[in-house]
């Protein structure tokens, strides 16, 4: 492992060769930065990454040490890191989000700076990440949109469709102003890496730290940086990796994915179900009444959906109070949702006892109203049991697991 403790200038640091750059480190004790790397058959760039850290921490005045992680690697990467100066550690489970979180449990500086291995990004500037830090902010993204990407760094696709797509819906998301949530350099105290408990496995991991910061309320800063083309075969697959990202933000946003399109669904369903409850004749009105019906039901049934979701990763700490978390905290009772939900019950058992006496079961008017009140039954039973599934999820139990002795007389 190296050690960095001798400062030298950013223009020194351009003319060390690598066999002077690892003549400069003094071992140490006392570690301030760790740079972190993840790497899978990185054989050729892995070596050159590590060199550029050790300039960039002899550089930025600061005792520092390089962990490289490897991720189940098959050419010479452990060698050529080891050869350049780096602590390796291994992690068997494959995932950008294992390797990362291998690298920071090995890590031993009060500060984390994490870089991908493909020599995509100039370690030898991480002081600029660092600096940042100690202005007092707990986390710092290095911006490759508010920087330079250089011509072959990135593929036209990702520049200006994928990566500006997933950055705005983070931002719609999540309340953010990221300019680029899926950079790969960053650097963080370790008090804001315990603040964010970050778990995701897989590429995103990178989107869950931009949550988790914000979600922890750390003091977060932008710089801009150079992104550059990567030595070797780029790992990601554009479709797949895509589209977990994706999937990662829908399932943090219960608002967007259940709450907003349940409450359009049940408000579409009961106007429906009422305005052909009032003028609708014939066998296209009983259809649609039924469709009105399945609309409305289905959003109820979403909406709990997100209230169980919001509920959940309120817990987990990947969401803040909001105002659904509030409105729950202030109004929900279990005993207000069973009257609610018998309230629809009754109701519809009291529409179809109705239509029964009158005989007109077997009419189409008779079946519209048949077709009302078979959603309410159903909205009640949804309601009903909904509502007893997120009592469980809400109850608080003490934290003591002693059991209490009974007194001997």
């Amino acid at each position: 492992m190296a050690v960095i403790s001798t400062a030298i200038t950013p223009a020194e640091v351009t003319a060390l060769t690598p066999a002077e750059v690892t003549r400069t480190p003094v071992v140490t004790d006392s570690v301030e930065v760790s740079v972190v790397m993840p790497c899978l058959n990185e054989e050729k760039s892995v070596g050159v990454c590590v060199t550029k850290a050790i300039a960039g921490l002899a550089a930025s005045g600061r005792v520092g040490e390089v962990i490289v992680c490897d991720n189940g690697s098959s050419d010479n990467s452990v060698e050529v890191a080891r050869a350049a100066g780096a602590k390796v550690v291994r992690e068997p489970a494959r995932g950008y989000g294992n390797a990362y979180m291998t690298g920071f449990r090995a890590a031993q500086g009060k500060i984390i700076v994490m870089g991908d291995s493909d020599d995509s990004y100039d370690f030898t500037q991480l002081n600029v990440l660092v600096d940042k830090l100690s202005e007092g902010f707990d986390y710092v993204l290095g911006s490759r949109f508010g920087g330079e990407i250089r011509q072959g760094a990135m593929t036209w696709s990702h520049r200006y469709i994928g990566n500006p797509i997933l950055t705005a819906v983070l931002n719609r998301f999540f309340g953010l102003k990221s300019s680029d949530a899926h950079s790969g350099m960053r650097a963080f105290t370790r008090d804001a890496l315990d603040r964010m408990a970050l778990r995701c496995e897989g590429m995103e991991f990178a989107s869950e730290i931009v949550v988790k910061a914000s979600r922890a309320n750390l003091r977060v800063a932008e710089v801009p940086i150079v992104y550059h083309p990567r030595i070797g075969e780029s790992k990601l697959n554009s479709l797949r990796d895509g589209w977990r990202h994706l999937r990662f933000l829908l399932l943090l946003s219960p608002i967007y994915l259940f709450l907003i399109p349940g409450a359009a669904m049940l408000t579409v369903g009961v106007v429906g179900e009422t305005i052909d409850l009032a003028i609708g004749t014939g066998g296209a009105s009983t259809n649609l009444s039924i469709l009105s019906a399945l609309l409305a039901v289905t959003g109820v049934m979403t909406i709990i959906f997100g209230v169980f979701t919001q509920t959940f990763l309120q817990g987990l700490g990947f969401q803040n109070p909001n105002r659904v978390s509030n409105w729950l905290d202030q109004s929900f009772s279990l005993e207000r949702s069973l009257i609610v939900a018998m309230t629809a019950i009754g109701t519809g058992l009291v529409i179809d006892v109705m239509i029964w006496a009158a005989g007109k079961s077997n009419e189409l008017d008779g079946a519209k109203w048949s077709v009302a009140s078979i959603m309410l039954v159903a909205i009640g039973v949804v309601i009903l049991f909904g509502s007893f599934f997120l009592s469980i999820f809400r109850v608080r139990v003490h934290g003591n697991d002693k059991v209490p002795r009974s007194e001997e007389s």
